[in-house]
């Protein structure tokens, strides 16, 4: 099962009203974009996704509800150009929730150790290089730094050692085992493994360049007074919609809505402990 994080805060935010043109940028399961369809009827809401297999679930689990709904799939970074291309005009408002979802995370297609699958770990399956590409070709000195670089890493030369002395590796099972020996279990909770899965998934996706896109791209996608509602999950997305967002402000081009992070309320971590980590940030354009 999928949980949909700060749904009820992300709603309240966004202020949607009838006939309003919204978007929700990662459609992921489809239920925040649900949420403001049906507030936002009968105007259309446009349902992004980068990953088609993502998109095709959400088309499945909405197909009983609302029907104002329009299905894009498309990165962050190629949003604004296909969005006009389909007549879309400014926007009254968009969500984005950074997370992968737990959908992704039991597949088969390697983005975590806790089913075996091909380390593949592409978002968008028919583009770019994957994360078996990434730890049989990368020098060891480079995959330490990407280790270190996205998730803060801090025994990454000891992995990356390890991973290129066990090459060639093609599993998620077997790249965990590998870092598993390599290094100790430092926390009962958290996985040896957790951090170089999380900077492989972020490297082979380019997951910080795409999250800069859409920053940059809000006043081009915004109406006056429109909002964006924005869910992070880690500290290098987390910077990045930050300080974009004060940077807007200071300009006096938006107005920071939420002086401090909004955080999932103490009932949605006991039902969803995936969601402690959320963060959720609001943005007014001017």
């Amino acid at each position: 099962m999928h949980y949909p994080v700060l749904l009820p805060e992300t709603m309240e935010w966004m202020n949607i009203h009838p006939g309003g043109v919204y978007a929700d940028f990662t459609c992921g399961m489809g239920n925040h974009t649900r949420a403001i369809a049906e507030r936002a009827a009968p105007a259309v809401v446009y349902a992004l996704d980068r990953d088609a297999e993502s998109l095709a679930m959400a088309r499945a689990n909405l197909a009983d509800g609302p029907q104002n709904i329009e299905f894009i799939h498309t990165a962050f970074s190629e949003a604004p150009r296909v969005l006009r291309e389909r007549g879309v005009g400014k926007l009254d408002g968009l969500t984005a929730d950074l997370g992968v979802s737990r959908v992704q995370l039991t597949g088969q297609r390697g983005f975590s150790f806790s089913t075996d699958g091909f380390l593949d770990m592409r978002l968008d399956a028919s583009q770019g290089v994957t994360a078996a590409e990434l730890v049989n070709q990368l020098p060891e000195r480079e995959l330490a730094n990407l280790l270190f670089n996205l998730a803060q890493e801090r025994r990454s030369y000891v992995i990356a050692r390890a991973l290129v002395r066990n090459r060639p590796i093609y599993s998620s099972l077997q790249l965990a085992e590998i870092v598993s020996r390599s290094v100790p279990r430092t926390s009962h909770k958290l996985h040896p493994a957790t951090l170089t899965f999380m900077a492989l998934r972020m490297a082979v996706n380019q997951e910080l360049d795409e999250v800069t896109a859409l920053m940059e791209a809000l006043p081009e996608l915004l109406k006056p007074g429109a909002r964006a509602a924005v869910i992070a999950f880690h500290s290098g997305e987390a910077k990045i919609v930050k300080t974009y967002f004060q940077r807007l402000h200071k300009e006096g081009r938006a107005r920071l809505l939420t002086k401090h992070a909004v955080k999932p309320a103490d009932r949605e971590v006991f039902e969803n402990s995936a969601s402690r980590s959320a963060t959720l940030r609001v943005l007014e354009l001017i």
